[in-house]
């Protein structure tokens, strides 16, 4: 009770006034990552998609969702998405003296978890959507995997 209303007035007066610019601050970082993993996403159908229209190849297809569905854990193809994050450290440090925010690397490292998630999810839907149209005609594979790549990225 002694506490509860010098602590609303503290927060009220020295924090929620900032608290908009702080969080459109930090969104820039948080939202170009995710831009980039649709766009990874996106870059790595559409290059199933011109292999396969090259090859004609279901057993290649194949092969190519398989590996589309390990992109998740690919570090190296994942990296571009995570610095765009790291940008947050530099954001964070001026946190961390304004307003005593600590654990900025967990900060980072969760938003990173949920970049890898919203990855694991984009290609699990993909390969659930795509999976029924395998064996279709081969002439509509390339134009199926193109509807089922922009219901997912919606």
């Amino acid at each position: 009770g002694t506490v509860s209303e010098p602590a609303q007035k503290c927060c009220a007066e020295n924090i929620q006034p900032f608290l908009a610019s702080i969080l459109e601050e930090l969104m820039g970082p948080v939202s170009s990552g995710f831009t980039e993993v649709r766009s990874l996403f996106d870059k790595e159908v559409n290059e199933i998609i011109q292999d396969f229209q090259k090859t004609n190849d279901i057993t290649k297809l194949k092969e190519n969702v398989d590996q589309l569905l390990n992109l998740p854990f690919d570090s190296v193809k994942m990296e571009p998405c995570y610095l765009k994050v790291n940008l947050l450290h530099e954001l964070l440090q001026d946190l961390k003296s304004r307003f005593k925010v600590y654990h900025i690397d967990f900060v980072i490292q969760r938003t990173q978890n949920f970049m890898q998630e919203l990855m694991e999810n984009a290609v699990y839907t993909f390969e659930q959507l795509f999976s029924p149209s395998r064996q279709a005609d081969s002439a509509k594979v390339a134009t199926t995997i193109e509807k089922v790549k922009l219901r997912v990225l919606k």
